[in-house]
Parts: C-alpha cells; structure tokens; sequence
C-alpha cells in the first residue's frame, strides 16, 4: 500500500505525489494494492497519521493482505516504530524506497560505496528498538543488560564503517580528480546532462555520442557518470557526462553519499537541463531540478533547457508548444525541442551548444611549413 500526508494548506494534492511514489515503488519491484491519503495541519509526532487514521490505515493494509506500507513523507524512528507496531506489517518511506532503488541500480565500486554510505548514515538514528535483541530494558541505574550492550557495539561498528566507505570515498573523488585534470589539460570543453529522473537523458546521451548506457524507463537507471567525447559543428571536440537524475525530494543523505559523482555537474562549463516536456508536471519539475542544482553550487552555471520526448507530448494529450512556453517562461534561458529517440532537434542542440561555449574562436587556416622543420610539423599535429 501506498500512503500519503499533506502537511498544511499549501502542501501539493497528496493522490498527485502518490503517482510519483508509485513509479519509484514499481521500479523496486513492488505491486501496488491501494492507495492511502490524508491532509492535516501538521504531522503528528508519535504516528505522523493520528490514531483514527492508524486504525483506519490498519484495516485497510489487512483487508488488501499488504506486505509493505511506503509512506511518501520522511518518517521519524519514533513514527516509523510506532506504526510498523500499529500495522503489524514492515513499514518504509520515501528515503528507505529510494535507497532500495539506488542499491539495486549501482553498478561500479564508487556507486556502491556511496549507496550504502547513504544506507548507514540512514540506519544508524533507527537502530534503538530494532527488535528485542536491540531494545532497552529500562530506565535507571542498573537495568542497562545485554541489549544495551548490543546497540553500542553494532552503532560503533556502524560508525567504523562509515569512516572507512569516506576513506575509500576521498580516494575515489581524488582518483576523479587526477582523471579530470587530465582531460584538463587538454583544452576540451566539458558538458553535463541533468534532469529530473526518466527526462530521458541516458536516451538522449546515446543519441549523440553512440555510447551503450543503460535507458531504460524506471527511475535512476543511471547512477555512475559516464563521460564521452561528441564533435560540435565547428569541428571542436567537447566532452559530455550522464549524471544521475534528480527528484522531488532528493534525501538529503544521498546529496551528500553522491558527492563524488554530483561534481561531474559543478566542474562542467554547461549544463543540458533536460525536460519531459510531454509531462503536465514538467514545470515542477523543471524548479525542483534548479533547487538542487543551487543546493550542490551549480545553480548559476551557464545553461540550455532541452525539451525532450517532444515526439511524445502530442500523444499525451499535452500541446507541445503551450508546454515549452510555459516551461521556458519559469526558466528564461535559452532552450530547444528534441526527441532523443527519433533524434529530431539534435542540429539545432549541438548548434546552441557551440554558441555557448566560452572557448577560443576556431578559425581556418593555411600554414606552409619546410618539410625540414619536423619540430613545427610535430607541434601542428598535437
């Protein structure tokens, strides 16, 4: 079961958000039963619910035989513990969902290493009353017992492994370093895809460089940066990378676990915003993209909003043109129409891409050097 809380009166429509929520569970392998939604003024602080709507939520979640409630709020460890005892059935929420997907989807040591620093850094204020094994006898002088003891040394453990994942983590962002000062040091231009996840970026990333990553339609099927060479109109050659996606709600934990591989986005010259401008929610989600954009340091490189899947919006019952003017309108920088899977628009891209690019006009030339000077020649050749 899915279930959603509006918190306050200008919180979005919970059934809206729920639609996400639904997209990110199918892409954990769920099946979805029933939905669950609710709006108050402010969260309850024991079962963020109430207890009427436990009650209720409980006779639901059995009728429907649920494994698995997944709330799309953040959950407390007090709320979470409360209810998963209310409902009799494993609770998660939106972080815990994303954090499955994340770990499903790592493919490198580097993507690993950062999907289960963000598990742990997760965890580690959950572990009191994780069973009974973990739980506390009792308050006072002498009823610390075996329990106690247990939750210490499995937090002190925890905390030797977070040390050690941010040891092999610094490792990993100096070895990315030394990578991109080499492609420094050869004046290539850099470029990154971003986007709110399933824009269509990794489709749109093969399209024009001809790399095989995966595209595929659940959320983040792309988690490690992948960086490959295109050739712009004017002969130069600029380097692009494929960058994991963004969305709603992007847990804080996992900004800072991708912290290595978000810096592929704030060392690139441009920025490709890509947009799914055959969805209604395009503009919402073209904000949340810029918000965390600005939360990484990025927020004011140099960008082209790419609207995407333009082949698509006509089919979805969106007017394609009324849907870029209102996206470009929020924006104000420059944009263009494609679709990445028919490869419509890529001219026009690869043409504003030249334009924006700050780099040393190229121009033609005609050089007549002897034969016998191979120093020249040499130098001309690289």
């Amino acid at each position: 079961m899915l279930a959603g809380v509006a918190l306050g009166r200008k919180a979005p429509d919970p059934e809206a958000t729920l639609a996400e929520l639904a997209v990110l569970a199918r892409s954990a392998g769920a099946e979805i039963v029933a939905t669950f939604t609710q709006t108050r003024d402010r969260a309850d602080a024991s079962t963020l619910l109430g207890s009427g709507k436990v009650e209720e939520l409980t006779a639901a979640a059995k009728s429907y035989n649920a494994d698995a409630v997944i709330f799309d709020n953040d959950l407390t460890p007090t709320q979470q513990r409360n209810l998963e005892k209310a409902l009799g059935t494993k609770v998660l929420d939106r972080t815990q969902l994303i954090l499955d997907i994340f770990a499903r989807r790592a493919r490198t040591r580097e993507g690993h290493l950062q999907v289960e620093l963000a598990q742990l850094n997760y965890l580690l204020p959950r572990l009191a009353g994780r069973g009974t094994q973990m739980s506390r006898l009792g308050g006072g002088i002498g009823t610390r017992g075996p329990g106690e003891t247990q939750l210490e040394t499995d937090r002190r453990k925890i905390h030797r492994r977070i040390k050690f994942i941010e040891r092999d983590l610094d490792a990993v962002r100096a070895g990315r370093g030394i990578q991109r000062r080499q492609r420094q040091s050869v004046p290539l231009a850099t470029i990154a895809l971003v986007g709110y996840t399933n824009a269509g970026k990794s489709t749109l990333f093969n399209r024009m460089t001809g790399a095989g990553v995966l595209a595929d339609a659940k959320m983040f099927a792309t988690l490690d940066p992948t960086v490959r060479h295109i050739l712009l109109p004017s002969n130069r050659r600029v380097l692009l990378s494929d960058t994991v996606g963004f969305i709603r709600k992007l847990p804080t934990t996992l900004v800072k676990a991708f912290r290595a591989t978000l810096e592929e986005v704030t060392e690139a010259q441009l920025l490709l915003h890509v947009v799914d401008a055959s969805s209604p929610d395009a503009p919402e989600y073209t904000s949340h993209v810029r918000e965390v954009l600005s939360e990484i340091g990025a927020g004011e490189k140099t960008q082209i909003l790419v609207l995407n899947k333009m082949d698509a919006a006509g089919q979805e019952g969106v007017d394609p043109a009324a849907s870029a003017a209102r996206i470009v309108g929020e924006t104000g920088v420059q944009s263009v129409a494609v679709s990445a899977l028919t490869g419509a628009g890529l001219a026009e891209l690869l043409e504003l891409i030249d334009k924006a690019l700050e780099l040393e006009p190229v121009e033609h030339a005609v050089c007549r050097i002897p034969a016998a000077d191979g120093a020249s020649l040499s130098m001309l050749h690289d």
